[in-house]
């Protein structure tokens, strides 16, 4: 198994439980459901390669976008802890991802301790993304929350090997962005609309590319993600 960039190395053992943990590989488009909320699942995944999100859905149907998830992203793992889905994920590009046996997850936390760790790890860092989210929603200006979250996928996208230019493409929609900000529709234009007056972001049709990621941090006072290797399940 080959660590990707951005990631940290296997021990010689816990790349053999790895490789042996691995049930194979799906790969899905753009729109596909990964996860439902409500239901249980079955396996654990691995994001390998694409975009997903978690979101969750009121009774009439609006939609909360909670998260992003990138290449090394845990999928699941909600549902291998709680055994029930309290949120959906859908694939944002055509994605892979790996397949791991939840009924071994016992046994990985009991026999490969840095993998526990590991496990552990991403969904702290989870939860620090969250909690940085929350602050955005909360006391940001309706510009200032959308150039955090266009900073904060550029960032992200960087961390995991994504493109090291200057100019990097998004794949999300002004939807996307209106159901993560909790903005309307015409808002959510109006506001991405004043980012590419002032030269930040290029809004195409599919994607949005990130123009100057150093104006977007600083208009939303965000410092950055810390620099550091993510591990690899």
């Amino acid at each position: 198994m080959r660590v990707m960039p951005g990631f940290r190395a296997f021990g010689p053992e816990e790349l053999h439980f790895v490789s042996s943990f691995k049930a194979g590989e799906i790969v899905a488009e753009a729109g596909t459901t990964i996860l439902a909320e409500g239901k249980h699942s079955e396996n654990l995944y691995t994001l390998l390669s694409g975009w997903a999100f978690r979101y969750k859905l009121l009774p009439d149907g609006r939609r909360q976008i909670l998260n992003y998830l990138l290449p090394g992203d845990l999928l699941g793992l909600q549902g291998s802890i709680i055994g029930e889905m309290e949120h959906s994920v859908e694939a944002l590009s055509p994605l892979v991802l790996c397949v791991f046996q939840r009924s071994r997850l016992d046994e990985l936390f009991a026999n490969h301790p840095g993998l526990g760790f590991d496990v552990t790890w991403l969904a702290a860092s989870e939860e620090r993304m969250l909690d940085e989210h929350l602050l955005s929603l909360g006391r940001r200006t309706a510009m200032e929350r959308a150039a955090y979250l266009i900073a904060f996928l550029h960032q992200r996208a960087v961390s995991v090997g994504g493109s090291l230019a200057k100019t990097l493409y998004l794949p999300i929609n002004q939807q996307h962005v209106a159901d993560t900000l909790g903005l309307s529709i015409v808002h959510t234009n109006k506001t991405l609309r004043k980012l590419a007056d002032r030269q930040l972001i290029r809004w195409l049709d599919r994607a949005c590319e990130v123009l100057d990621v150093e104006g977007l941090m600083r208009l939303a006072d965000w410092d950055g993600l810390p620099a550091h290797k993510r591990p690899l399940i």
